[in-house]
């Protein structure tokens, strides 16, 4: 009798519970209800839907995009900017500097002048232009506004060069700044050629693109890199609130001249009347050149040292932690997603500039930490294999060379191969000169470019600098890499340290072996 009762009160008790969870789960479902109720309510409202609500309707109905039509979509786009492209490509070249800005002018005058709806941060000197740009684009949109960043060159697509927000140009946007600017271009080339001038060049038709495609976003920012020299840079129309002048060395003596002093006068031509011109820790003649201009513009001069330096560096999982000092502020303990000591100091030129944009105020330390940990520079000090670590770097002067051989002693102790291509006009000896105690052998490679310095008297030279038991040649680049590769890893003298191969000398090299390597365009192009 007692286990049926117990059997009885088991089951009421289930009863109990089984009611209570449908009453709960029924209570659930009713808020349930409400809850989608009033969001329909919500959606459908003039607050959101406007005065036609049917929008929501249309919203709702709309398919999801065909993956195969947008693949197909895509394809077609790209076809075109590499129409546009090899187009432009028929001008004279990026690195011809004609000491001229009359056309740039005389095309934005037709357009209604773009250039001047935006406000501008320009950067030249000799080496750490696009680092410091992407730091000060980063800086300027962690604070909320929209930005605009002009670079050269290119690693993957020419899309790269202009940067909206952070992001690589849309294939669309890029044809539409293309067919925006055409017209102009061409009247801008036919009123030339009637007095016997030249057409528009290739990096002045893209700089026109660039300060078009930023007012038709719309931006608020503009970052500018200078293509070559400063004061005949086609990107020089611009009246920036802030110039930004980093290192000053010997490259491109062909074009700026054969002086640093000459070529100091042609960067110094960015510093226009009244901006706030920061400057890197430069030379003493450079030094004095910059203090000269800045006095003969009325510009308000920031330069390194005692209140503008880097204060303290480690190195990092990924980059390093920084504390730097700036004119406004002290901002310790920084994350910077970059390697080198010469990054750490581009940080301090890209924060003092920033802080001169916004009046000279110091910065939120969030907006600080959260913009540089976070900022990139594809092609500089950047880990494109693993096993064995392939490092890409675009250094190609004797300048850019030092910063790299004293940022692999500090990140990659082990033993280190070279592959190298060089451009013809470079300084290859001195270059090779600062390369040689930092890597153990060398490969030699060629590039698929007229300007390149043939592989077989790029030999020469190398093992007049590395000895010849140092040197090889691989024409092929990916057999030049994994010769390199064999030869890191053919040392294990040292078990704690892990070998690399270091690709070098030439943006281009960098280029085709981040994409040999399988490394997407940069900035989402």
């Amino acid at each position: 009798m007692s286990d049926e009762l117990d059997k009885r009160e088991d089951s009421g008790a289930e009863d109990r519970d089984a009611e209570g969870r449908e009453d709960v789960e029924g209570v659930e479902a009713r808020e349930d209800a409400e809850f989608d109720a009033a969001i329909k309510a919500v959606v459908s409202s003039g607050l959101i839907a406007g005065p036609d609500p049917s929008v929501i309707q249309d919203v709702v109905a709309e398919e999801a995009p065909d993956p195969t039509q947008q693949m197909a979509d895509d394809l077609t786009a790209d076809l075109d900017v590499d129409r546009i492209y090899r187009e432009i490509l028929t001008r004279a070249p990026e690195h011809k500097v004609q000491p001229s800005l009359d056309r740039v002018r005389d095309c934005l005058d037709l357009m209604g002048n773009p250039e001047k709806t935006f406000r501008a941060i320009h950067i030249t000197g000799t080496n750490g232009k696009s680092s410091t740009a992407r730091m000060v684009e980063a800086l300027v949109r962690e604070r909320g506004l929209r930005t605009g960043r002009f670079t050269s060159p290119h690693l993957t697509t020419v899309r790269e060069r202009i940067a909206i927000d952070g992001t690589a140009i849309s294939r669309d946007a890029f044809i539409q700044a293309w067919e925006d600017v055409q017209p102009f271009i061409e009247m801008v080339d036919a009123a030339s050629a009637r007095t016997g001038g030249p057409r528009m060049s290739f990096f002045e038709v893209f700089t026109v693109m660039a300060y078009a495609a930023f007012a038709a976003a719309p931006i608020d920012v503009a970052v500018v890199e200078v293509g070559m020299g400063g004061l005949w840079d086609a990107t020089n129309v611009i009246d920036a609130d802030v110039a930004v002048l980093c290192p000053v060395a010997m490259d491109h003596e062909r074009w700026l001249g054969s002086t640093l002093e000459g070529i100091a006068h042609e960067k110094l031509g960015i510093v226009k009347e009244g901006c706030t011109f920061v400057c890197a820790q430069q030379s003493d003649i450079v030094a004095e050149m910059a203090m000269e201009r800045a006095k003969e513009v009325h510009a308000q001069l920031l330069i390194a040292g005692p209140q503008m330096h880097v204060i303290s560096r480690e190195t990092a999982v990924g980059g390093q932690l920084i504390s730097v000092q700036t004119p406004s502020a002290r901002y310790e303990d920084i994350p910077l997603g970059l390697r080198g000591d010469y990054q750490a100091d581009n940080a301090v030129l890209a924060i003092t500039a920033v802080e001169a944009f916004f009046g000279g105020k110091a910065l939120d330390g969030l907006v600080v930490e959260h913009a540089l940990m976070a900022v990139s520079s594809p092609g500089r000090l950047e880990v494109v294999r693993s096993s064995p670590t392939v490092v890409v770097d675009a250094a190609h002067n004797p300048h850019g060379a030092q910063a790299t051989a004293r940022a692999l002693d500090e990140y990659y102790p082990g033993r280190r191969v070279g592959v190298i291509a060089m451009m013809a006009d470079k300084d290859v000896e001195g270059y090779l000169g600062q390369m040689e105690p930092a890597l153990a052998e060398l490969v030699v490679t060629g590039m698929p470019t007229e300007r390149a310095m043939p592989s077989d008297n790029l030999e020469l030279i190398a093992r007049k600098v590395f000895g010849s038991d140092r040197v090889h040649r691989e024409d092929d680049l990916l057999a030049a890499i994994d010769m390199a590769a064999g030869l890191a890893e053919s040392d294990d003298s040292e078990p704690m340290t892990s070998p690399i191969v270091l690709v070098t000398g030439s943006i281009q090299l960098v280029a085709e072996t981040r994409t040999l390597m399988g490394q997407g365009a940069p900035d989402g192009a």
